[in-house]
């Protein structure tokens, strides 16, 4: 197997808010315990509905936000326990495409200046050789080097999601986090930026955490699939095991729910009742179990285990 180039044991992230007239302190639990591996080269999906975690965790792997505990390897290192220096000087090796193309880029700066800004400052290149680098980048994302001088607004959405892709390219990472690349695109153009990323995937061996609440999106780029609920992962699996035969009820939920065109398949009618808990005060043992048609007594009491199956997938239920 391929060893791994990320591996996040245990990470958690606490959100200190403020409710009511008396300005009572609570924390939301939005990332809570989370374990996953990703090996060089490998595409891993993660899942959820809005609201889950997601994002969360996209953002601690990369230290944009600091995680209240756990640990985060990459290549060795603990990026959680990095100082400032150390942390900068890797920073080079992981990127992050965000999910508004049209937020996410400076108006104020030229295509030119986006791309290369980053080069700059990890000594990858010199002024007076960055349109020609930036060009080269240009035109492995699908663009021409003759727009290097227009600023963002000049560009579709599509457009300025390949400027987005061109810029964390910049820096030759390793790993690139893709935090919802897609969602803000026609659906057209989403497959153009899907099919765009495998071959720069391949081209350049790069390793991608792909978040998405799309499960469509996540079957057809990840080799591997975490599926997030409430702050948890309930399951991780191999994609194709995971779509022929999920095992956690809420996985089943959401594959339950993904309309099909093929008037034969009939998939079984799993409809989940009430609402997302809180991550405020998220229920006790199994935090599905409010949901979950197969909810037993001890469901109620005991956290599951993420424990692995004999198949080789990992899951937090009490059904096995």
């Amino acid at each position: 197997m391929t060893a791994a180039l990320l591996e996040v044991k245990n990470l958690k992230k606490l959100f200190a808010v403020t409710r009511g007239l008396a300005r009572e302190k609570v924390f939301v639990r939005a990332v809570d315990g989370v374990d996953f591996t990703i090996a060089r080269g490998e595409t891993l999906g993660l899942v959820g509905e809005s609201g889950c975690g997601k994002t969360t965790v996209g953002r601690l792997i990369i230290r944009l936000i600091e995680p209240t505990g756990g640990e985060i390897l990459f290549g060795g290192e603990n990026l959680a326990r990095l100082d400032t220096h150390k942390l900068r000087t890797l920073r080079r090796y992981f990127q992050i495409i965000f999910q508004d193309p049209f937020a996410s880029l400076n108006p104020r700066m030229t295509v030119s200046e986006i791309v290369g800004r980053p080069m700059e400052i990890h000594g990858l290149t010199r002024r007076s050789e960055r349109d020609e680098k930036v060009g080269e980048l240009l035109a492995a994302v699908g663009l021409r080097r003759e727009q290097l001088s227009r600023y963002p607004h000049e560009f579709s959405g599509g457009q300025r999601q390949r400027i987005g892709i061109a810029r964390a390219l910049a820096t030759q990472p390793q790993l690139v986090v893709a935090d919802e690349p897609t969602s803000a695109l026609d659906v057209s153009v989403q497959a153009q930026i899907l099919n765009l990323m495998k071959d720069l995937q391949r081209r350049f061996g790069l390793t991608y955490l792909f978040i998405s609440h799309n499960i469509s999106v996540i079957r057809h780029i990840s080799e591997r699939v975490a599926v997030m609920y409430l702050g948890k992962i309930v399951e991780l699996s191999e994609k194709r095991a995971l779509f022929a035969k999920p095992a956690h009820p809420y996985t089943q939920a959401l594959l339950a729910a993904v309309p099909s065109l093929d008037p034969r398949h009939k998939p079984g009618e799993v409809i989940l009742e009430g609402d997302v808990p809180s991550p405020v005060n998220p229920p006790s043992g199994c935090r599905f179990h409010t949901r979950c048609r197969h909810a037993m007594p001890r469901c109620r009491d005991d956290e599951p285990v993420f424990r692995q199956l004999e198949d080789g997938r990992w899951v937090a239920c009490h059904l096995y």
